[in-house]
């Protein structure tokens, strides 16, 4: 599946339609960014049942400020509409995989039953 951009019209369908969403923070401006991009693009293809996604935090602002976005890029990753994973910095290829891999291993009752002891 290639990425998709994500903005204030589909961005909440997008977390709660879907049990696994990869989001890149980005802007056209920055270097780090467009060099992460290829290898991100690339993984997402590997990947087909996951949302790969990508955010213009020049565009979407209010997006990028919501999530507290203050480095980009930023990669974060949603499980059952929890965010598991939230770092700033581009990644190889290789690290990203890994971080996939273990995103999917996460035993996400627990992390559910966690979250309520927490609440409670």
């Amino acid at each position: 599946m290639a990425t998709i951009e994500l903005n204030q019209g589909n961005f909440e369908s997008t977390i709660t339609g879907n049990d696994m969403v990869i989001i890149d923070f980005w802007a056209p401006w920055c270097g780090p960014c467009r060099s992460f991009a290829p290898t991100y693009e690339k993984i997402s293809e590997e990947y087909p049942g996951i949302v790969f996604a990508k955010v213009n935090t020049e565009v979407e602002q209010g997006i990028a400020a919501s999530f507290n976005i203050r480095s980009i890029p930023t990669l974060m990753i949603f499980r059952e509409q929890v965010i598991i994973y939230s770092e700033a910095g581009a990644l190889p290829a290789s690290t990203l995989t890994q971080l996939v891999e273990e995103a999917k291993k996460l035993d996400m009752a627990e992390v559910h039953k966690q979250i309520a002891a927490q609440k409670a």
